[in-house]
């Protein structure tokens, strides 16, 4: 009974530094968030022609979405992380990406490697969902139907990888892109170029922001070393590829 009071005694205060090491830890994290704008007047974008069957359940008139500007010039779906922050399990659910009105939902989309993700179809129409990602980097492409009212497809990709390009062959307009990290300290900018990363350990990083259409070739995007102490803004700026 002795050694168990003890034991006990010796226990507890073990667990109190590690509660407090773990609050601790909490404390220093913080957001890094800013604004991404687009330098230079892009092309119109094209309306898209979906067909008969396509038309009729999208009757929006859709169009590509290689550059989407919002408010003050902000470009929308950029894919910003942090390049060199410590492997991390992921921060809840990952989004599901959707086929609704013949287009994926959402266009660009992240996920931590080896987690998760559902793929849905919200249309009266067939659609088949072929990943392609860059087979020199570890994950496996695939290419499954997905008919209407099917289940949905529950996949993962196992090693990073910006970004990994799905498609419809059956509608060969569509497109989603999803950027594969070790850790869950990623954003996508919204409609206005707005971004936040958050929960993210102080120290010091660099953070990347990659941009579909700008950026596919070169295979980088903007990188920019930041110093986080709470929360920090850092905004960057998109010159339009020629």
């Amino acid at each position: 009974m002795n050694q168990s009071i003890r034991f006990m005694k010796s226990f507890i205060p073990l667990i109190l530094i590690a509660a407090l090491a773990g609050a601790a830890q909490l404390a220093s994290a913080g957001d890094v968030s800013g604004k991404i704008t687009l330098k230079g007047t892009p092309k119109p974008e094209v309306v898209i022609d979906l067909g008969p069957a396509c038309g009729k359940i999208n009757p929006s008139k859709p169009s590509t979405r290689h550059y989407v500007i919002g408010k003050d010039a902000g470009l929308a779906n950029v894919f910003l992380y942090i390049k060199d922050a410590k492997k991390a399990d992921p921060k809840g659910e990952a989004t599901t990406l959707d086929q609704v009105g013949c287009i994926y939902e959402p266009y660009v989309m992240g996920v931590v490697a080896g987690q998760s993700f559902k793929i849905k179809n919200s249309d009266a129409e067939m659609h088949n969902v072929h990943a392609t990602p860059n087979p020199a980097l570890g994950n496996k492409e695939f290419n499954l139907a997905q008919p209407a009212g099917a289940p949905v497809l529950v996949k993962n990709f196992e090693k990073p990888e910006i970004l990994v390009r799905m498609k419809c062959d059956v509608h060969p307009w569509m497109f989603a892109y999803i950027g594969v990290t070790e850790h869950p300290y990623f954003a996508v900018s919204d409609k206005d170029g707005n971004y936040k990363i958050s929960g993210l350990p102080d120290g010091k990083y660099t953070i990347e922001a990659f941009h579909q259409k700008t950026h596919v070739a070169a295979k980088v995007g903007i990188v920019k070393s930041i110093e986080l102490k709470g929360d920090t803004k850092q905004d960057f700026t998109i010159e339009l590829a020629q």
